[in-house]
Order: structure tokens, then C-alpha cells, then sequence
């Protein structure tokens, strides 16, 4: 009963440690000893008691001033929690938010202060632990330095890149330099992005391994550690503390979103939550965390010349993009998507004062019919002047093969798979905001790395290229999520998948049977349920479990059964030794 009444506890100080919450107004006693007097049991004593305390703010939501195990099953005969309710009503409280309320924490752009000393942090560790200046280390030196390797395959883009941001990431928590694998001689989508020089091949370092004697002069074997995210019962991710790991290589495995390196902001060893703390920011406090991924592919990539190209063609020589606007249909065409997005679009506009100019709006879709629907809107062109890349009427030095095979035609779209690389890096050079439209889930990895990107572009120090750099200090950035009502009827329930930007925000918090929403969006999607308004789904509390976390029905970790599972969990070293 003591382990029950303290994660109660625990619910009601994430209730109170909401960023800018109102003021406590305090229950009256007397109704709730009347209470205490006609009910039995002590677990109903405590959520009493629990209600007595509860902030009372008309922010805090139901879940704060009920943490029964099954908060918010409505169709429950459970008179406490029906006594609950009936209590935060009477103080005019509301039980849930709608998207553009939840995403209320974001209004303020992209966390500035926090994006800039995460850049001053990634370019330090990128100088220090940088190939130029690692290569030319004394043999002993670079025997003993550590590295991560980021391996993406060519499958879709947003997935493959997490996978390299996050070993670049996991290498600044680490203090270890970035290897990026290769495929048969080939970077990941080597034909439609640069890579910096800050990064090793695998074929290197192998080299440098035998040039400087680490094995045959210091013992030292290159062996390569590999740990699956993908794997519950195996991974390490929770239980070990990465920074003592001794193998000259980790490859961090199956890391396709933003999720997978922000689980060490729940890692039993405070040395790595720390790490990760320094990087990623406070998960509590939403609207200031930095923008870690933008930022770390504004240093490690960059368009090829071929895919740069094609871009200033779609641009023709004048200004950059205003807004960009990123639909993502799976070959459906939905009116009221399009109604929808406008909608949002009309937001965008006021919100960056851009009503009073014509601004370039850049639309990317992997649905066709889509844009030309959004192109040819009547009247539309009045207020803005629509971009887009029209593939079949270019004719530069680009790739003429690589169609989409038929089997990923009704993911990815018809246009040939170079198309998708023009269309990222000219949506990333929108100057005030990023939209993200669908038909189905809002705020896939490509519209978030997308907007991550333009963020980092718009910071204001310079940048990489010239042509995405902009001195944008006096405005803000802003990521817009576009949702039509038919996609909120269960509230946001239907954004299930991990690396959707709202998956978060999915469970019983959320209102069901929403309007059209046109929601500020965390440019850094959460990995965990910390924020007041967030709550996770039942498929979401189950698939913790299965990494050895007890979740609770509004997101909230029990250390101390995690701390008993990391225990008993077997420490599973899965190596592979390379020859030299």
C-alpha cells in the first residue's frame, strides 16, 4: 500500500510542477470528512485525501485530482472516481484539452536559448572529437578513444535518418566520435546528401586500427558492441551505464525516431541521465527543450550538388520560401484535409505577420493530385504564391531511374525517389514555418526533420551553406499541425505510432470529437509522458512494460519497480570483432 500511495504522490506533483500554472484554491474540508466517514477501505481514504489537495487550477486536469489505476474508463461503476469527477467539475475544471489547447506550451516558436548553447555543445564536441583531428591522434591516444556508429539503410527517409541523428546524439552523451556505415562503399542516400567531415567510415578507422598497432602493439581488438532498441528483454537502454562500456565501437540498433535516445533521460545511472539532460533538456518543461535534431543535421548534412541544384530551380533565384507545407496523403485525396490545412496556413500567416505581403508557400506531398488540388484552390493565389517541385518539367543533371517500386508505391508515393530529397531540402528553407498535413497521422519523421531543419537554418548564426543561411533573429520559427475533424473523433487515440509527433499527447487527456484543429507543435517530440497535458495510450503502457517499465494510466514512471526489474534483468553483451 505504501509503494500505491507514493506513486499517487508522484501524480499529484506532476500536477502541481505544470510551467506557468495558476494560483491553488483550496476544497473545503468538511464535504470530504462526510466523504471519509461513508466510505470504506483505505484506498478510497487516500484518493480523498489525494482530492483535498489537488491543485485546483482550471488547467489541471481530471487525472490530476484522480490516480485510481484506471483513470478515465468511463463506462466504470466505480462510485470514488465518479465522486471525483463530480468534485473537479464543481470547481469548474475540465477533463481534457484539445489539440490546439495542448499545444498551447509551443506558441512560442522553437526554444532559442536552449537550441543555441545545444549548437555551441554539438559543435564543440564535433571539434574535439571530430575525424580531422581524432585521425591524427598518438597511437596510445587513439587506441583508447571510443566511437558510435549511426547504419541506415535506403528504406524511407525520416526512419534512416533518426537512425544516424540518434548515434550522433548518442556520441555527444558518450564523448565518442561518429562513424556513419556504409553500404557497399556508399553513405545512406549518398546520391542525394553530403555528409561532413566530421564523421569516419567503418573502412577507416579499421585502417587507422592497424596503421597505429591497437591490437598488435597494445592488445586492444576493434570489437564492436551492438545493442537493439527493437529488443525489450535485451536492450540496455534503462539498466547500464553506457559510458562505462569499454568496446572501441557501440552501434545503438533499431533507433528509428526521435524516441529511442531520449530513453536515457529515464536510465537508472545518473551519469547517462545527465548526459542526456545536458542534451536533450527538461521533458517537464515542453515549450524550452532545444531543437537536438535540427541542430545536429545542420552540422553532419547537406543537399548534394545535383538535389541543390534542382532546388534553385524550383526557387528561380528570388527569396526562400515563407512557409512550408508538408502533406502527407498516402495516394488519398481528402477535401477535407485540404479545407483543413488552409485553415491552418491562415494561421501561419497571421501568427508570423505575413498577411499583409504575398508569401511563398512551398508545398510537398507524396500524393500529386494533393498538390495540384492545393495549387489551383480558387483564390488562393490571390494571398500566396504556391511552389512546387514539378519533377516531369525538370531538366537537370539528375537521376533519370530509381522509381518507386510498387510495393512502396502507396507509402512513399509515384514520383521517383530522388524527388523526395528536393522536396525536403527545399521545405527546409522555409524562413517562418512548417506545416504538417495528412491523412491519417500528423507530424510524421519527415515533416519533423523538416521542420527541425528549417528551425536550425532560422537560428540566426551562420550556417553551413549560404543559401540556408539566414540572419532570422527577431522572428520566430513555428511547426503547425494540421488535424480535420474526422481524424479526432477519438480524440488524438489514432497518432499511435512512436514516432509521430503527437503520439504523446494520445490517451485519455485528450478530448474526443474535436473540430478542425491547427495545433503549435514541439519541433522536439516527447519520448516519455511528462508534460501535464500528455497520457499515453493502453498499447503505449504495454509496450513499456515489456522494456521493464510500469507506466501508469497518465505516463508516469514507478522507479521503484524499475529499479527491481534493472535487478533482475540479465545483462545482455552481444559484440562482434572485426578483422583487421
Amino acid at each position: 500500500m505504501g509503494t500505491t500511495k507514493s506513486l499517487r504522490e508522484r501524480e499529484r506533483e506532476r500536477g502541481k510542477m505544470r510551467y506557468g500554472g495558476g494560483k491553488r484554491r483550496r476544497v473545503a474540508l468538511k464535504p470530504f470528512f462526510v466523504l471519509c466517514v461513508s466510505v470504506t477501505g483505505f484506498g478510497l481514504l487516500v484518493l480523498s485525501l489525494r482530492l483535498l489537495d489537488a491543485p485546483a487550477s482550471s488547467t489541471v486536469p481530471l487525472s490530476r485530482a484522480s490516480s485510481s489505476s484506471s483513470e478515465f474508463n468511463t463506462s466504470s461503476k466505480n462510485g470514488s472516481r465518479v465522486k471525483g469527477v463530480v468534485a473537479v467539475r464543481r470547481v469548474g475544471e475540465k477533463p481534457c484539452k484539445t489539440v490546439e489547447e495542448m499545444g498551447e506550451d509551443f506558441t512560442s516558436g522553437v526554444g532559442k536559448k536552449e537550441s543555441l548553447r545545444v549548437r555551441r555543445m554539438i559543435q564543440n564536441h564535433f571539434l574535439a572529437n571530430g575525424a580531422s583531428r581524432v585521425r591524427d591522434f598518438p597511437p596510445e591516444q587513439f587506441c583508447r578513444h571510443g566511437f558510435v556508429l549511426g547504419k541506415a539503410s535506403e528504406a524511407g527517409f525520416g526512419n534512416e535518418m533518426y537512425k544516424v541523428l540518434t548515434a550522433a546524439a548518442l556520441s555527444i552523451m558518450l564523448n565518442r566520435s561518429l562513424i556513419i556505415g556504409q553500404t557497399r562503399g556508399k553513405y545512406p542516400f549518398g546520391d542525394y546528401i553530403s555528409y561532413s567531415n566530421f564523421t569516419f567510415t567503418v573502412k577507416e578507422i579499421k585502417h587507422l586500427w592497424r596503421h597505429k598497432g591497437c591490437e598488435s602493439k597494445y592488445g586492444r581488438k576493434l570489437v564492436m558492441r551492438i545493442d537493439d532498441f527493437m529488443k525489450p528483454v535485451e536492450t540496455n537502454v534503462i539498466c547500464s551505464n553506457w559510458k562505462k562500456w569499454k568496446q572501441p565501437i557501440i552501434w545503438f540498433q533499431g533507433t528509428v525516431d526521435s524516441v529511442a535516445a531520449q530513453f536515457f533521460l529515464k536510465n537508472m545511472h545518473s551519469q547517462m541521465r545527465t548526459a542526456a539532460l545536458n542534451l536533450f533538456g527538461d521533458p517537464q518543461v515542453l515549450g524550452l527543450r532545444p531543437n537536438v535534431f535540427g541542430e545536429l543535421m545542420r552540422v553532419l548534412i547537406s543537399p548534394s550538388e545535383d538535389v541543390e541544384a534542382a532546388v534553385n530551380w524550383v526557387i528561380g533565384g528570388g527569396e526562400n520560401p515563407d512557409i512550408s507545407l508538408h502533406m502527407r496523403m498516402l495516394m488519398h485525396r481528402s477535401g477535407r484535409a485540404v479545407q483543413a490545412v488552409l485553415h491552418c496556413l491562415n494561421k501561419a500567416m497571421r501568427s508570423q505577420h505575413l498577411m499583409s505581403s504575398r508569401p511563398k508557400v512551398v508545398v510537398v506531398s507524396d500524393t500529386p493530385a494533393v498538390v495540384k488540388s492545393i495549387m489551383y484552390m480558387s483564390n488562393l493565389s490571390e494571398f500566396v504564391e504556391v511552389l512546387h517541385f514539378d519533377y516531369d518539367k525538370y531538366r537537370g543533371s539528375m537521376f533519370k531511374g530509381l522509381h518507386i517500386t510498387d510495393s512502396r508505391r502507396r507509402d512513399w508515393g509515384t514520383a521517383p525517389r530522388w524527388v523526395a530529397f528536393v522536396d525536403f531540402f527545399l521545405a527546409s528553407r522555409a524562413k517562418y514555418a512548417t506545416i504538417s498535413g495528412a491523412h491519417r497521422r500528423v507530424g510524421t519523421t519527415y515533416a519533423q526533420l523538416v521542420a527541425a531543419l528549417s528551425a536550425a537554418y532560422n537560428l540566426g548564426i551562420s550556417a553551413i551553406h549560404s543559401a540556408y543561411s539566414r540572419d532570422m533573429s527577431g522572428s520566430r520559427f513555428i511547426f503547425l499541425s494540421s488535424f480535420q475533424s474526422n481524424l479526432l473523433t477519438d480524440g488524438l487515440k489514432n497518432q499511435r505510432g512512436w514516432g509521430h509527433v503527437w503520439n504523446r499527447y494520445a490517451g485519455p487527456l485528450s478530448c474526443r470529437k474535436q473540430g478542425n484543429q491547427c495545433a503549435f507543435t514541439p519541433v522536439l517530440p516527447s519520448a516519455w509522458w511528462d508534460g501535464l497535458w500528455q497520457s499515453p495510450i493502453p498499447r503505449d503502457i504495454n509496450r513499456l512494460a515489456s522494456y521493464g517499465i510500469k507506466l501508469s494510466a497518465l505516463g508516469t514512471v514507478d522507479k521503484d519497480s524499475l529499479k527491481n526489474h534493472c535487478k533482475k534483468k540479465k545483462n545482455v553483451v552481444r559484440t562482434i570483432t572485426f578483422k583487421l
